[in-house]
């Protein structure tokens, strides 16, 4: 077991294939360039960052389980991380990253299809849904933890 991660989101992480040191940046490298490529029909385009090339080449391609047992405020949740989930949220994510004053890029889904993954410049974590706008912590880290262990996430907007 890592200390990255407590013993549950370890082995969820594990279960699907991550394990420290996995780096796939030519993977990563080809979603940056698909998304810096796609321009929407009303023209915006996706900002594209290290931070989010990071989390894509440590944890891209994964569909992360929840870890075992109930969530401990909500349901915890099945991430997939793809940023070409988000492929065509480049107004959204956009409008976002102006709200925030920052950049945002697309970083995969909830496998429900609920929620939208995003990340910011700085590697903040955020999900997007019917509701609203949610933050889910300061890293992917604490992201992938936050989901897999059913932390309530804090509501961006009213």
């Amino acid at each position: 077991m890592s200390t990255r991660f407590t013993a549950g989101v370890d082995a969820a992480l594990r279960s699907c294939g991550w394990q420290p040191g996995r780096w796939d940046i030519r993977q990563a490298e080809v979603w940056a360039d698909t998304l810096r490529a796609h321009t929407s029909p009303g023209g915006h385009e996706h900002a594209v960052f290290p931070a989010a090339v990071e989390a894509w080449a440590e944890f891209g391609g994964l569909t992360v389980p929840p870890a075992a047992g109930p969530g401990r405020h909500v349901a915890p949740t099945a991430v997939r991380i793809d940023p070409l989930a988000g492929l065509h949220l480049a107004r959204t994510l956009g409008d976002l990253g102006r709200a925030l004053d920052t950049e945002v890029c697309p970083l995969g889904e909830e496998t429900s299809g609920q929620a939208q993954l995003a990340i910011d410049a700085t590697g903040r974590v955020y999900a997007l849904d019917h509701t609203g706008d949610w933050y889910l912590g300061p890293t992917i880290d604490s992201a992938l933890s936050a989901l897999a262990l059913g932390l309530r996430p804090r509501r961006l907007t009213p």
